[in-house]
């Protein structure tokens, strides 16, 4: 039997994280200021939801938009902030930087997975940023607590990176992608059967959980569909 697909679906507060967990998300991602892309969130804000939901909860590290790390003062601030969510009880994140060539930029990483302690994180869309993807994963190889990559395969989303999530999910066990490959960024639920079958087993959504749009709440229901698609449950989610 299968395992399980992976459900992520980013929340922005309470409101979201219930409506989430309702809908059978397994894990949250969670951010503030959307506008900017998704940053770190408050530790308060980490701390209600904590309070509120049982699901895996995957706290932001950025505090700008875009994949640059920012000045030496930035990074010290992340690094204090990861510090704070530790201590809060947060014991999986988010986060991603590139230098100026479009690699890794290591030194930022490495500073603020050093505050982590070994937790588990995601390196994010940052990827599909990269000069060179492959490059970027072998640079990362190695880092402690790094499962997973957010990627649509493209800076432009899924339509157009289907094809490279594809093949990187045929990697699966080689040097630099024995994490998990989680899909997101324009993911459509008619994307989900094709992912599915090349091995893809978590999926990562924002906008698609929320009708209204971003000033909107997570819906459970949108949810629900989503959960019922990438279990592979057609007839029941088109009943």
């Amino acid at each position: 039997m299968s395992k399980r697909a992976v459900l992520e679906v980013i929340a922005l507060d309470v409101e979201d994280a219930v409506a989430a967990q309702t809908g059978g998300a397994d894990r949250l991602e969670l951010v503030t200021d959307m506008a900017a892309d998704g940053l770190t969130p408050p530790v308060a804000v980490f701390a209600a939801i904590r309070a509120a939901v049982d699901l895996s909860l995957r706290v932001m590290l950025r505090h700008s938009d875009g994949f640059a790390a920012g000045p030496a003062e930035q990074i010290d601030s992340l690094v204090r902030v990861a510090g704070e969510l530790r201590t809060a009880g947060a014991d999986e994140f988010v986060l991603g930087f590139l230098d100026a060539d479009g690699g890794a930029d290591l030194a930022a990483v490495e500073r603020i997975v050093a505050e982590l302690d070994g937790c588990r994180w995601t390196f994010h869309r940052a990827l599909d940023h990269a000069g060179d993807r492959d490059a970027l994963r072998k640079q990362l190889d190695g880092l402690p607590g790094l499962d997973t990559y957010l990627t649509a395969g493209s800076a432009t989303g899924v339509d157009t990176g289907l094809p490279t999530l594809l093949a990187e999910a045929a990697r699966g066990g080689e040097q630099g992608y024995e994490q998990q490959l989680l899909v997101g960024g324009g993911l459509r639920l008619d994307h989900v059967p094709v992912l599915r079958a090349g091995g893809v087993d978590a999926f990562h959504i924002g906008g698609a959980a929320r009708p209204d749009g971003w000033t909107g709440p997570v819906s459970a229901a949108a949810v629900r569909e989503w959960r019922l698609a990438v279990d592979g449950k057609q007839d029941e989610r088109d009943a």
